[in-house]
């Protein structure tokens, strides 16, 4: 049981990885091609690549490796 539990976390992490990585890359698109890119703009794109990060980093550190073909 406790290997099913684990099987669905980590295909979750995935699954937010890759929604994050997402909305990170489309949030640093708008803000390239802003004119003059706002505080919050900033803001949330930091906030977006910080999460991003921080579940990379949970990836690796439970040996999670994962291929989307898009």
């Amino acid at each position: 049981m406790g290997r099913k539990i684990k099987t669905r976390v980590d295909e979750q992490l995935l699954d937010s990885i890759f929604i994050l990585e997402h909305e990170w890359k489309q949030i640093q698109s708008i803000m390239d091609r802003s004119i003059e890119p706002s505080e919050d703009g900033m803001f949330k794109e930091n906030l977006a690549q910080a999460k991003y990060l921080y579940l990379l980093r949970e990836a690796r550190r439970r040996k999670i490796r994962a291929i989307r073909y898009r």
